[in-house]
């Protein structure tokens, strides 16, 4: 170990004393721009009036759903591409002053990339889920992009060969195994390419129905039935703010580009990570939720408070204000939003304040619309089904912490978390409970004992490739 001498311990040990002389923790800038998201927001809404006013011959599930996701994504990207050139990146890994292409090389990614696609078209042709009526519209869509998006592979990925730092990426090992010649340390990197893929397999399909279904309902809703009822505006903004959020979402899934730093950086590796994260979605959240999570087999809050005109509308007025809340927490992604994926580290919007305002305010809203406390027969069940709500609140809170876990790989999110830690709006929390308090790679603050053991980590992120005590990988 180390010596130190009395003249440096004793600077030390005045640091202590005196927090004002300790270095103030500083938050690190979002790769994203508020404004720049928002103002492709109104250009997407732009195209859902014009969709209303004159695109009803459009099919609303496909060519309607596409009219309003380009209308998004393209003005985010140009944007990005004037103003913040997130090619100039670090973590874009490119230089177009390289010009090092290499036809050989290319070729060998595309043969894993090629690879990749028909690994998830057999999935999709395997797995039962993907048969039904279901997902019909979102096939129609994917069989008219498919040979257009398989043919600009080409030159795409030969322009990007040129100009990355580091062209042997997984695409060049996966094909370079399937041509025999296996590198060193590609398992991982195969292993996370396909992890990537594997989110995108199964949300992007999801969330493109949503949305569909969602645009739907706000093509089709009359606005006269706005005037003079709090019901018809509590279904309409309900409606419109999910739509808002499907919007990035479904968006971010389908622009994971190197070229506009979106692509994907790593993946979740641990099966609690992904145990957490896809019981919240279908088909999954029907079979736990029926099961054994049913929490809201009650009147939900508008049937509590129909007779009682003001408290409904205070009541809905508090609903909506959570779930604006939550919708916010997804405009500063972008075309960067994806579970389960490292893709950028958000310091803006409501993650100036703390790192989960979407979890909180979602699982707010639930109590607010199920009231289990309330509308239940007896008090027994009443007690039941709040138990039930705080397990699935429970399951909210592992999600967050092993999405912690995970982006603490990366040195920004540990600066940024331990600026939530001293000044987010919750870091009173952390001061209460130091085993909740951010600490790199582990889900809570335990381990080591000693001084500053409680004290939030200001050391740079392990290397995913060396971390200690590395959770289960899939």
């Amino acid at each position: 170990m180390k010596k130190i001498n009395k003249k440096q311990g004793s600077k030390a040990g005045s640091a202590r004393r005196n927090p004002a002389t300790v270095p103030a923790v500083s938050c690190p800038q979002a790769p994203t721009s508020i404004w720049i998201n928002c103002f492709a927001l109104l250009c997407s809404l732009a195209a859902v009036w014009w969709l209303r006013e004159f695109g009803q011959s459009l099919e609303v599930r496909t060519q309607a759903l596409i009219v309003v996701s380009v209308a998004l994504a393209l003005p985010i990207i140009i944007l990005e591409w004037l103003f913040l050139k997130p090619y100039r990146n670090p973590s874009a890994g490119l230089d177009f002053r390289r010009r090092a292409h290499s036809v050989r090389r290319t070729g060998v990614k595309l043969l894993g990339f090629y690879l990749v696609v028909g690994s998830v078209a057999f999935f999709y042709w395997l797995l039962p889920e993907y048969h039904g009526s279901f997902y019909n519209n979102y096939f129609s869509v994917v069989r008219a992009v498919l040979p257009w998006w398989l043919l600009l592979a080409v030159p795409y990925f030969y322009l990007l060969d040129g100009a990355m730092h580091k062209p042997k990426d997984s695409y060049w090992q996966l094909g370079s195994l399937l041509l025999g010649s296996p590198q060193r340390g590609s398992g991982r990197a195969i292993g996370q390419l396909y992890l990537g893929w594997l989110v995108k397999l199964f949300f992007l399909p999801l969330m493109f129905v949503y949305l569909g279904n969602n645009l739907n309902t706000l093509l089709g809703f009359d606005l006269a039935r706005l005037a003079g009822s709090f019901k018809a505006v509590f279904d309409f903004t309900f409606n419109f703010l999910f739509y808002i959020d499907l919007l990035f979402v479904t968006v971010g899934y389908v622009c994971t580009l190197r070229l506009f730093d979106s692509h994907i950086r790593s993946v979740e590796p641990s099966f609690l990570g992904w145990g957490v994260a896809l019981i919240g979605y279908q088909p999954f959240w029907s079979l736990f939720s029926g099961t054994y999570l049913k929490y809201d087999q009650g009147q939900s809050w508008g049937y509590w408070f129909w007779n009682t005109p003001w408290m409904y509308g205070v009541w809905g007025s508090i609903i909506l204000l959570l779930i604006a809340i939550y919708v916010w927490a997804s405009i500063p992604f972008g075309i960067r939003f994806s579970n389960l994926t490292h893709r950028g580290i958000l310091t803006n919007g409501p993650y100036r304040f703390t790192k989960h305002p979407a979890y909180i305010s979602k699982n707010l809203s639930w109590w607010m619309i199920s009231m289990p406390f309330m509308v239940t027969s007896s008090g027994g069940d009443a007690l039941r089904q709040s138990l039930l709500l705080l397990v699935v609140n429970f399951i909210y809170f592992m999600r967050a912490r092993t999405e912690e876990r995970h982006l603490s790989w990366d040195p920004d999110y540990v600066a940024y978390a331990n600026y939530i830690g001293e000044r987010g709006l919750f870091a009173f929390v952390g001061r209460w409970l130091p085993v909740l308090r951010f600490r790199p790679g582990r889900l809570f603050n335990t381990g080591d004992a000693g001084e500053g053991a409680d004290k939030p980590s200001t050391a740079a992120s392990p290397d995913p490739a060396a971390a200690p005590q590395r959770p289960a990988t899939l």
